[in-house]
């Protein structure tokens, strides 16, 4: 079966919808996002696209993401830093950060304890959540490590 047909499809009907063309720039920039694991701004999927083919501008690779975003195949991340980030999110489990403010480190992890405590929040209140992100914000083991060596000295 096609690599990534699923997601090219859902993509193309996009276009097609938001009255785009499907180009072999937009199919490229796709398919690199689905093949790069973790969350990438859009320098950083500009640099890998531009590998591929050094004719792809970073305003094209830009607006891909926001596309891809849109149609539901990326999931956009504010991590603390002020750049917007993309995870893949068709077809992936939800899941939430640790973010480490020294060194930038990034721990996903799923809690089912935290889940069920936002659903039951959410009910007490009468709200119905669309999407949610929990980013925590702290110091990793390693740099904890490395400042209290540091304070041995």
């Amino acid at each position: 079966m096609n690599e990534f047909a699923k997601e090219k499809e859902i993509f193309f009907e996009h276009l097609k919808r938001t009255g785009l063309k499907k180009t072999g720039q937009r199919e490229l920039i796709l398919v690199v996002f689905l093949k790069t694991e973790g969350h990438l701004s859009a320098e950083d999927l500009y640099n890998l696209v531009k590998v591929e083919d050094p004719a792809v501008g970073s305003t094209t690779v830009y607006r891909t993401l926001k596309l891809l975003h849109e149609c539901g195949l990326a999931r956009e991340e504010r991590l603390g830093d002020g750049r917007a980030r993309y995870e893949h999110q068709y077809n992936h489990q939800h899941h939430d950060h640790l973010i480490c403010t020294d060194c930038n480190k990034l721990i996903e992890f799923y809690s089912e304890v935290i889940e069920n405590k936002q659903d039951e929040i959410a009910d007490q209140y009468g709200f119905q959540p669309t999407h949610h992100s929990l980013r925590i914000f702290g110091i990793c083991a390693e740099c904890q490590a490395k400042s209290k060596a540091a304070s041995h000295r």
